[in-house]
């Protein structure tokens, strides 16, 4: 694994305010509070601006999709082997918004496992969690669909959940890590997900939409176990 845990991750995704040199500032600040709290970080930039950000912070910069495809033809597709080349980390696999079907997970998986990338999958129940552990990613990202963009982050609102998801992977493939996200917006959020075994966890509105996201990083920084 590339990923340093515990970590906490920041998504990105396309908000307007995250685009070329928007998402380099945002970046930078995310690097500052790590250098000010020491706390770890794990950033998702827009795919065209990955080699900018690893270029110009020393953060752990992940993918936000990846194919399945090996060098040759396939226009259009995102090549493991360039983002490896690029300085980035891992990628992230079928997220609700962006889904891939159950071979192209574990084609993807494998993939990323040639290459070096971390492969981070996403799920939404403890049954999906288990089908693909089976393929041995590095990490589930454990998230309900209708918390994301939400306050209702599944730490606490249904912590039994998080419980049962957390025993279940280390019953069945111990080696694969567990991110809890989905409405995860608060200080408050991010402790619930490592007081109930998580090993780490992530936000996207709550920090690329926020009027201070050096305030709510920081903030967020000192809910991470040390």
């Amino acid at each position: 694994m590339t990923h340093t845990y515990p970590y906490f991750g920041v998504n990105f995704k396309v908000y307007p305010n995250t685009i070329g040199e928007g998402g380099l500032e945002l970046a930078k600040t995310v690097e500052r509070v790590h250098e000010e709290t020491g706390a770890n970080f794990v950033v998702t930039p827009q795919i065209p601006d990955l080699r900018l950000i690893t270029s110009e912070t020393d953060l752990t910069v992940s993918s936000p999709h990846v194919d399945p495809v090996s060098p040759g033809r396939g226009i259009g597709k995102v090549l493991p082997e360039t983002l490896a080349d690029a300085g980035i980390a891992g990628a992230t696999i079928n997220h609700a918004e962006n889904r891939d079907t159950l071979t192209d997970i574990a084609k993807k998986i494998d993939r990323c496992n040639e290459v070096g990338l971390d492969s981070s999958v996403c799920v939404d129940s403890i049954e999906m969690g288990e089908a693909v552990a089976a393929f041995d990613p590095d990490a589930l990202i454990y998230e309900k669909p209708e918390d994301i963009s939400t306050d209702r982050a599944i730490t606490t609102t249904h912590p039994e959940r998080v419980e049962r998801f957390v025993e279940m992977i280390e019953s069945t493939n111990p080696r694969t890590k567990v991110l809890v996200g989905g409405g995860i917006r608060t200080a408050e959020h991010v402790r619930a997900a490592f007081e109930l075994g998580a090993d780490a966890t992530g936000a996207a509105s709550a920090i690329s939409t926020a009027d201070d996201p050096y305030e709510r990083l920081t903030e967020i920084a000192g809910a991470l176990p040390e």
